[in-house]
């Protein structure tokens, strides 16, 4: 479909098809660069951050579920929430490491 639409509006322009290509080059050239290649990126982030796990780190899940990892499997992970109550999750539900300072939640300064 979309190939009968270029050909139809280089038809009608009269020969210009070379700077159409160009156009259409250029826009997947930017959707690539500001949509696609961050996306791969953050996703290979969140993968290398998935294989660093290891017992002690505090993590948080997708559901909101903040604990301390007991037990790292090769799909799953043991996370210890409260006294003894630990949880089985998959590895890819854990969305962030907060045992890294950097990725802590900022507490407000009392004054």
């Amino acid at each position: 479909m979309i190939n009968t639409i270029i050909l139809q509006a280089a038809a009608a322009q009269g020969g210009s098809s070379a700077s159409m290509f160009i156009m259409l080059g250029l826009i997947i050239l930017i959707m690539w660069l500001f949509m696609i290649r961050p996306q791969r990126k953050q996703q290979k982030a969140m993968e290398e951050m998935r294989n660093s796990l290891k017992k002690g780190d505090k993590v948080v899940t997708a559901g909101g579920i903040y604990g301390t990892i007991a037990e790292v499997n090769d799909t799953t992970v043991l996370i210890k929430v409260d006294g003894e109550v630990k949880l089985r999750v998959d590895k890819t539900s854990i969305q962030k490491d907060m045992t890294d300072p950097s990725n802590a939640p900022v507490k407000k300064e009392e004054k």
